[in-house]
């Protein structure tokens, strides 16, 4: 993920547990020309309890008539899927991502499909054994940081970091800070981690954004940072890429009036298209922090710009005063920043009226 903004389509569960679905939508993504789009994978009895209760969101989208596990276990996408899946990505020509929410899904990913980027979700952040595994496969990480404090970052960076370093010592709180602490778990974060701001809510409220806080996480651990983007519309994915971000996530569907706990908070995919155009322009527009005329700025410069000329017939010998010197367009001649200097002077020859001086 070097060069440009890395923009991921998020198709997410928005495929309602049917692979018909979840092809049209990994096309969907790529038309719209994104660099990647990214499932979910799980085993709903590995990764949630029968008594969990749904977030509020997820109510607004499915109901109360189910549980979170029956839920998601009509959402599961099975092996068999995941490999059409990256068959289809291979040859759109787009990139194959998804997010393990169990060790069995994780290893498939990293192992059996060999993905080389894996994303963590928000809410594994703390999950130090998951997150142990993640990088103990040498994988690349997009790390959510939803919900967390800066040292809730900083604590899985430290497992990361720990797992990373293939130590041989057992893991612990002591050893992922001092792993953490090392040139070589410093080394392994910056080749491998980015860090995607985020704020974990469906769809997240404007003034709880927080998108200064891309800046901190920068500054903090001096990682690319992106922006996992759950607001309405596609304004602060664009402001967020004129803010710095490397990466920016955002879920998409076919139909947001579809059934499902994502879909109410999903671009379609115009407005996906239109968001990712947005972004290259606004990524193309950011260019060069050196403040100079550029390419197209020149040939407008003598245009635009003013020289000294006679307000009116000057006779040689005449001196320049304020009320015989004027700076006038075209900017081929001498410009106005020297005016004091030809004040006082005797004129050369005679000057005509809007003649440049000389």
């Amino acid at each position: 993920m070097s060069g440009g903004v890395f923009v991921i389509a998020e198709a997410g569960v928005n495929h309602n547990g049917s692979l018909e679905l979840a092809l049209q939508l990994l096309d969907a993504a790529a038309a719209a020309g994104a660099d990647a789009v990214k499932f979910q994978s799980f085993k709903a009895e590995l990764l949630v309890s029968r008594e969990a209760p749904k977030a509020q969101y997820q109510l607004n989208g499915s109901g109360a008539g189910e549980s979170q596990f029956e839920m998601l276990k009509k959402l599961e996408l099975n092996q068999e899927w995941h490999r059409t899946l990256l068959r289809r990505c291979q040859e759109k020509g787009i990139q194959f991502l998804s997010t393990p929410f169990d060790p069995e899904s994780l290893d498939f990913l990293a192992v059996s499909l060999a993905l080389p980027v894996l994303k963590i979700s928000s809410g594994e952040i703390t999950n130090a054994p998951l997150l142990l595994q993640a990088a103990q496969t040498g994988r690349s990480l997009l790390l959510s940081t939803g919900m967390s404090t800066l040292a809730e970052v900083e604590e899985a960076l430290g497992v990361l970091a720990f797992g990373y370093a293939n130590t041989e010592g057992a893991p612990s709180c002591r050893a992922f800070r001092d792993a953490y602490c090392a040139d070589q778990g410093q080394e392994a974060l910056r080749e491998k981690v980015t860090l995607l701001h985020c704020t974990t809510e469906y769809p997240a409220p404007f003034r709880e954004v927080n998108l200064r806080a891309v800046d901190t996480l920068r500054a903090a651990f001096g990682l690319p940072v992106g922006f996992s983007d759950h607001t309405p519309g596609i304004a602060v994915a664009i402001a967020a890429v004129a803010r710095g971000a490397a990466v920016i996530e955002k879920h998409f569907t076919l139909d947001r009036t579809l059934p499902g706990p994502d879909h109410q908070a999903s671009l379609e995919p115009e407005q996906l298209k239109e968001m990712i155009t947005a972004i290259r322009q606004v990524e193309s527009a950011l260019g060069s922090a050196i403040k100079a005329p550029t390419a197209s700025e020149a040939k407008n410069l003598p245009v635009a710009r003013k020289s000294l000329v006679a307000a009116g017939i000057i006779g040689k010998g005449e001196k320049f005063s304020a009320d015989n010197l004027s700076a006038k367009r075209p900017g081929t001649g001498i410009s106005p920043m020297r005016y004091w200097e030809w004040i006082g002077k005797d004129a050369q020859r005679d000057y005509a009226r809007d003649e440049q001086v000389t």
